[in-house]
């Protein structure tokens, strides 16, 4: 009796040792929750930069990927379509603004770095309705709606000597089409402050460069119209 016992002793220790054993291995080689993610982010940041740099008149696969990951961030790039256009490079232009690098509308490594890990803009003003907000420092327009960013779009606004009036106002009257001004043309101008509209134009250079309205691509603010509305808040700010 006393030799079964003893065995019996040595087997349950033999057969713990094991259990232990396995525990230990079993937690050594499961990542903790946390290891994935960042190397997912890791992966996702190389992958990225390892792209090839794309620019104006590209098309291809890298093109349409640019396209979907920038819309995915809200800017305005219109058609999905792995053609790098004037839309594209828009939005290009949008996105190395908000995010302070060099804006040459040309896709390296730098701008795939930023899509990868982008600073992501958020309203300043809350509305339940839609609204809009002009940065003017960045010199792009956000369309938002209860305080989220759902559109960034590309703008040229007034230059130094005819600067683009600062403030909260509402739009006021709307013109569905061409308007002749004295100092241009406007394409569906939404004026928001006595002769001071957000319109569409042929030239939207990346710097300031009206005579104090804000200027959109004709596309883009063909793509932006239907969100625009009589009594519209506008912010305009620095």
């Amino acid at each position: 009796m006393a030799s079964r016992t003893r065995f019996l002793r040595r087997s349950l220790t033999f057969w713990l040792a094991v259990a232990t054993a396995l525990t230990t291995a079993g937690a050594l080689a499961t990542p903790s929750a946390a290891a994935p993610a960042a190397s997912t982010r890791v992966v996702a940041q190389v992958s990225l930069a390892a792209r090839p740099t794309i620019r104006y008149g590209d098309k291809g696969a890298n093109v349409t990927y640019l396209q979907q990951r920038l819309t995915a961030l809200h800017y305005d790039v219109g058609t999905v379509d792995g053609d790098f256009g004037s839309n594209t490079l828009h939005g290009v232009y949008a996105f190395q603004k908000v995010q302070k690098i060099t804006i040459d509308g040309v896709v390296g490594p730098v701008t795939w770095s930023k899509l990868a890990s982008p600073y992501r803009p958020t309203a300043k003003y809350r509305h339940s309705a839609a609204a809009v907000e002009v940065n003017l420092t960045r010199r792009v327009v956000y369309l938002t709606r209860n305080g989220a960013v759902t559109r960034i779009m590309d703008s040229s606004p007034g230059k130094a000597a005819t600067p683009t009036p600062r403030g909260n106002f509402t739009i006021y009257r709307r013109i569905n089409g061409w308007r002749q001004s004295s100092l241009g043309l406007l394409w569906r101008p939404n004026y928001f402050y006595k002769g001071y509209a957000l319109h569409g134009s042929t030239s939207v250079p990346t710097y300031a460069a009206s005579h104090g309205c804000v200027r959109l691509t004709v596309p883009a603010m063909n793509r932006a119209w239907s969100q625009l509305f009589i009594g519209e808040h506008v912010h305009v700010y620095r």
